[in-house]
């Protein structure tokens, strides 16, 4: 996948650029810390990072024997911290499991988090407090597989599984990095979600025999579909963000690309109004594309609320047939929801089942609820009239709904 990574992996002189920014941001920083040091985080540290891709993240260390009982304080300090250094630069606070901080530095936007310096697991108070043990690990067991765990996480961002978000319930990159290491590269990992069954254990430090680890791990900590022992602490299921149905398309991705490999997996695909309709009319389908308007708060909050509503649509249009449907969101306030429809009317009637006509008190319930049951091979059915057959009428009483002005603030067809 050659033609790929030319597009994804940085060039020597984007490397050299970010380098120098980073290297100034953390001087400045550093400059009036104290008693902390802050350091490069993230796909920066472990050098995993994608081209275009200038999202840097910071980790503060607090000195862990002074902190370690004041570790609800650090957002506190690191805030006061950043106004002295940056005086001039917007900080935005956001909440977290630890409060922390973005600002935009020399054009690159900078995340920074508070956490303590711990030597051993044991001692963190927080999953950031770990973070920098995940880099250590991740560098001593990829380095000759870096461009490897670029293409998975190329892959999984091109067909929207990629972030441990809770409205994406994806894979995070600390997650596919560790993967990767545990099976050697790109295509084998692909091979090994084939046989991925329900509640698969990958432990690569073997820290349990065989599946041991679902007796030691916590059962909250065992809800996702994989569980990925984390290689720094043997107490955490670091997969645990993953939800199924990001785990079932990413299976069935995989397939596709394995049986075909193309660089058409790695795009992610366009979903503008003029493609959508063009893709309607080749194939006679009937569009439907909503604008949406959020609500402003926390950004996993707020996206949660935005895939609720996107479900919502999802099953009442279902009866029309969908054949293709997505979301795109820009993290702040604006997104678009899209259906491919199969038909736009509905029969002017449908027939609901009823119970079985043996079980009677259910049996007359029903017949009490529609007038015109009736009986076949020992069962109740009514035939109900549709409300709303046509898809315009049905689309301009489902916006209308209670449920869905609870979850946006605005939607509205285009």
């Amino acid at each position: 996948m050659q033609e790929v990574l030319q597009k994804i992996k940085p060039s020597t002189e984007e490397r050299k650029k970010l380098e120098f920014t980073i290297k100034s941001f953390l001087q400045k920083l550093n400059s009036r810390l104290k008693e902390a040091k802050g350091i490069l985080g993230g796909s920066g540290a472990k050098d995993t990072w994608l081209s275009g891709n200038h999202d840097v993240d910071i980790f503060v260390q607090f000195d862990y024997p002074k902190f370690k009982d004041k570790s609800e304080q650090l957002s506190k300090y690191l805030e006061k911290t950043l106004k002295l250094a940056f005086p001039k630069i917007k900080l935005e606070r956001l909440h977290g499991s630890r409060d922390y901080f973005q600002l935009n530095y020399e054009g690159i936007e900078f995340e920074v988090v508070p956490s303590l310096n711990v030597k051993k697991p044991e001692d963190a108070q927080n999953i950031t407090d770990l973070s920098h043990l995940h880099s250590g690990w991740v560098n001593a067991h990829t380095k000759k597989i870096k461009d490897d765990i670029r293409l998975a996480k190329q892959f999984c961002k091109a067909n929207m599984v990629y972030g441990a978000e809770s409205y994406i319930g994806g894979f995070s990159g600390y997650v596919l990095e560790v993967l990767l290491a545990h099976y050697g590269s790109f295509e084998k990992f692909l091979q090994a979600a084939q046989r991925w069954k329900d509640k698969e254990v990958i432990d690569p430090e073997n820290y349990y025999p065989k599946k041991d680890a679902l007796f030691h791990l916590n059962s909250s900590k065992q809800q996702s579909p994989i569980i990925l022992v984390d290689p720094t602490d043997k107490n955490r299921n670091a997969a645990a963000a993953l939800g199924y149905p990001a785990w079932k398309k990413f299976k069935e991705t995989a397939a596709a690309y394995l049986k075909k490999p193309t660089p058409f997996f790695f795009e992610k695909e366009e979903m503008t109004l003029d493609k959508l309709q063009r893709e309607a009319s080749k194939k006679r389908l009937h569009l439907v594309y909503f604008d949406v308007q959020t609500y402003q708060g926390k950004l996993d909050v707020v996206g949660a609320q935005m895939v609720k509503a996107f479900e919502f649509l999802s099953f009442e249009l279902s009866k029309f047939g969908i054949k293709k449907s997505g979301w795109e969101w820009d993290k702040k306030e604006k997104a678009q929801f899209f259906f491919l429809l199969e038909k736009n009317e509905l029969p002017a009637f449908e027939v609901r089942n009823g119970p079985p006509c043996s079980l009677k008190e259910h049996a007359l319930r029903f017949k009490k609820e529609h007038q015109q049951a009736f009986e076949e091979k020992g069962r109740l059915y009514a035939k109900i009239k549709t409300e709303h057959p046509l898809l315009k009428d049905f689309l301009s009483n489902l916006l209308k709904e209670k449920y869905l002005k609870e979850k946006v603030k605005k939607i509205k067809i285009i």
